[in-house]
């Protein structure tokens, strides 16, 4: 198994180095044609507007959309925003995730914040959320996993699992392993 991180701008090498703590074999993917050599892709927090020049400017969209319709995906933070159906007030980016959200959700940098989450079928994780989105509206396949209070922070769609913080930037593991699990599942075809 190999997970790529998509390696653009944002917390890249957080997520490798959280990733590599699991056991995984990472990718850093700075090029389209990476995409063919992972079984997973990881898209990470940073800021979407910059990630999104970035994916335009070295042609990435195609190969984005095509890949995050197949296989497994872990978008977080600005990784929510790239994947999601609708951004209140902004544009589509891949738009693969059928959500409604509003970025910046929490408030600015200074209002950023760490608080444990319970996530279905995961149980208690650590959240870190810096600028984070949350979900206003979420399509009927997909799963809600958790909230923080009533505001939407995981979800889980098919192949795609998103998240409103950021996990690379803790200890916890456990929604890096099921992510993993989720992409073991995929190679075995089940």
């Amino acid at each position: 198994m190999k997970i790529g991180i998509l390696a653009l701008q944002g917390s890249y090498y957080n997520h490798k180095h959280y990733f590599e703590q699991i056991g995984v074999e990472t990718l850093l993917v700075k090029k389209p044609e990476q995409l063919d050599e992972i079984d997973g892709l990881i898209i990470p927090g940073g800021e979407s507007t910059a990630i999104r020049r970035l994916i335009d400017r070295y042609h990435f969209m195609k190969d984005l959309k095509s890949f995050c319709s197949s296989k497994p995906v872990f978008g977080t933070c600005a990784g929510m925003i790239l994947l999601a159906k609708e951004n209140i007030g902004y544009p589509t980016h891949i738009g693969v995730l059928n959500v409604r959200l509003k970025r910046n959700a929490f408030g600015r940098q200074v209002h950023s914040f760490e608080e444990t989450v319970h996530l279905k079928d995961i149980g208690d994780v650590e959240g870190i959320y810096i600028r984070a989105p949350y979900v206003e509206v979420a399509g009927d396949e997909v799963d809600v996993l958790g909230k923080h209070k009533d505001a939407i922070v995981a979800v889980k769609q098919n192949n795609i699992l998103a998240t409103s913080f950021h996990p690379e930037l803790t200890e916890d593991y456990k929604i890096g392993k099921y992510f993993i699990n989720l992409v073991d599942k995929y190679i075995k075809g089940e």
